[in-house]
């Protein structure tokens, strides 16, 4: 029996209405009328299954989601006594009568698991809540049981679990993005990686957080939004804002779009965005793929080099090749006179003429200046000159100057008008410096470091033997 209909049934054994409202309804009626409606929608609205007992066992309330589980009408469920003989196995109905009706006289809510019967003859186990009904004076009037199928009982626990999971133990970045495209949540992992608190990331545009990538991240998350996950993870490279500075990550990324299941069609919720730090992996390959190329171009440089009649074109050849993806610019100078020995030449005056250089345009091969060099007019303190008195490289920039001053930097260092950052290399053989060798790029490129002053001194190396072979071939010559 319905709500709607009990509750006309009460109406009718309440006697005599002393008010009417319009169309010969008392208004008492009509509230109690629309108040059992609103009760019945709201049972059969209900995502889980629900019955009720009133203090001697018998169904009183019976919704949709039961009727579906089991099969039986609410029509058939109402008014019965117990489970006996219709939704249990006669050899259970005591024991779950007496589990269920227990939780009349228990303080909170009981959870048991039973074997319940379909209409059809299946077993079916469901999974109970059940907790007391109290009347107007406070005591017990009856019990109601919410239930549902174990196993989707079972999925609902693993999924709390598994969001659990994630947002406190799991060794990956996970952030869920709202529709705005800002962190609605993000656990201990996604925190220390973006370098602040849990909170603190909450609702806070990607931009505050991030320096760099933000733009290919954001235009990810909206096309996750817009049509879907990706076939497969994306790795990006972000700048991660910190009070030492940025830092640069390179985060491999999953990207699963989240919609609500309460709706009828599927609503987007936001982004669930999973990543973790491969930064040291792709730096690994990244530095073994640059090493490899290098090898390479020194080992077709020697080749090359070999063939060459003229030690200075041998030494040129070797520009050549070490230019590609290393330099927009090389300048090969030599020492003028002697070559001074030891570590430099402390207290004497270095002189240092252009043998050789890459085109203005910094494309194209080496231009030789002919054998008796241009003399270049370093001034003191010059990184060149610094190189052979030192006799070791030398590394300079203009720093973070504005665009004017590093043009003034580069013109009064004599060289190209573009360059910011500036390698010398000592041209050392027979333990005597014969030369600098002078690399320099452009804004586009990342200051010189370590690896790239190892490898200009592996290509130096060449190009002063070459050096020396025809700096005594002249001296032959003219001898």
């Amino acid at each position: 029996m319905s709500a709607s209909r009990r509750s006309g049934a009460a109406d009718d054994r309440a006697g005599p209405r002393e008010q009417r409202g319009p169309g010969g309804q008392d208004a008492a009626g009509a509230a109690d009328g629309a108040g059992a409606d609103l009760l019945a929608a709201l049972l059969d609205g209900m995502d889980a299954a629900l019955c009720a007992f009133d203090a001697q066992g018998t169904v009183t309330h019976w919704n949709r989601e039961a009727e579906r589980i089991l099969g039986w009408s609410a029509a058939e469920a109402v008014g019965r006594h117990g489970f006996a003989g219709w939704a249990v196995r006669s050899a259970d109905a005591e024991e779950v009568e007496r589990r269920l009706m227990s939780a009349m006289h228990a303080p909170g809510r009981q959870v048991h698991e039973f074997a319940l019967v379909t209409k059809d003859g299946r077993r079916v186990l469901v999974r109970t809540q059940s907790a007391a009904v109290r009347g107007p004076d406070g005591t017990p009037a009856g019990v109601y049981c919410a239930f549902s199928e174990v196993h989707a009982q079972i999925d609902l626990e693993r999924s709390i679990a598994l969001s659990e999971a994630l947002f406190e133990d799991a060794s990956w970045g996970v952030v869920l993005v709202d529709a705005d495209l800002r962190p609605a949540v993000v656990n201990a992992h996604a925190a220390r990686a973006l370098g602040v608190g849990r909170t603190a990331a909450l609702g806070r545009p990607l931009g505050d957080l991030l320096c760099r990538g933000v733009e290919e991240l954001e235009s990810a998350l909206a096309h996750v939004l817009a049509e879907g996950a990706p076939p497969a993870p994306a790795e990006i490279w972000v700048g991660v804002r910190g009070p030492e500075g940025e830092r640069r990550r390179c985060w491999r990324s999953g990207f699963v779009r989240l919609s609500s299941p309460l709706a009828e069609e599927p609503v987007p919720l936001g982004v669930a965005w999973l990543f973790t730090d491969v930064t040291d992996t792709r730096q690994a390959e990244q530095e073994a793929a640059l090493l490899r190329f290098r090898t390479q171009q020194l080992h077709r440089a020697v080749r090359v080099a070999a063939e060459c009649e003229d030690p200075l074109d041998a030494a040129t050849c070797h520009l050549d090749f070490a230019l590609a993806g290393f330099a927009d610019h090389a300048l090969l100078d030599r020492v003028s006179g002697p070559a001074p020995p030891g570590d430099g030449a402390k207290g004497t005056p270095v002189r240092l003429v252009r043998v050789a250089a890459t085109p203005a345009t910094g494309a194209g091969p080496s231009v030789v200046t002919g054998r008796a060099g241009l003399p270049v007019g370093y001034g003191e303190g010059h990184p060149a000159l610094q190189c052979v008195e030192r006799g070791s490289s030398v590394r300079a920039g203009a720093g973070t100057a504005t665009a004017d001053r590093a043009r003034s930097w580069a013109l009064a260092c004599q060289w190209p008008a573009e360059t910011v950052h500036a390698l010398c290399t000592p041209l050392r053989s027979r333990g005597r410096t014969l030369g600098v060798l002078t690399f320099l790029r452009g804004p586009s490129r990342s200051p010189f470091d370590r690896g790239d002053t190892a490898h200009a001194e592996d290509v130096a190396a060449h190009v002063a033997a070459a050096l020396d072979l025809a700096r005594s071939a002249d001296a032959e010559k003219s001898g």
